[in-house]
């Protein structure tokens, strides 16, 4: 005698009824990836702006040793080149995105600056740092 009831083969699936929950399943993570996407042209400059500075800035923060893992993440030369990027962009960018955006961008950038000065080995003279160009000395 079993223990198991015997279903018969009427609670088995079929193959086109797992293949149609397939189809169901995609067409919806597609429509929730579409409604999860803007055009472009719909997104305001400050967005864009300070988006991309946050990319930037974390980026860099990962390459400075501020990550989870620095031992393994750490790469000072491309830290210089992202910190420099994101010192043109907030300078550039700041009187376009209002000071209120702008002062916690260059916060951040101050911290950035001043970790890479912490996690260098031969230290950059005081105005040579990266992103000092633009933002002057960081002490």
């Amino acid at each position: 005698m079993s223990t198991i009831p015997d279903t018969g083969d009427s609670a088995r699936p079929t193959e086109q009824s797992t293949d149609a929950e397939r189809l169901s399943r995609w067409e919806e993570q597609e429509r929730v990836a579409a409604s999860a996407t803007r055009d472009i042209a719909d997104v305001p400059a400050v967005e864009v702006i300070t988006t991309t500075a946050v990319h930037l800035m974390s980026a860099a923060a990962v390459k400075v040793g501020l990550a989870d893992d620095p031992a393994s993440q750490l790469d000072l030369d491309e830290a210089r080149k992202l910190i420099n990027a994101l010192a043109g962009l907030i300078t550039a960018g700041a009187p376009e995105i209002s000071d209120m955006h702008a002062r916690s961008l260059r916060d951040g950038l101050r911290s950035l600056q001043l970790a890479f000065r912490e996690a260098s080995v031969i230290p950059d003279p005081i105005g040579k740092g990266p992103g000092e160009k633009w933002t002057g000395p960081v002490t």
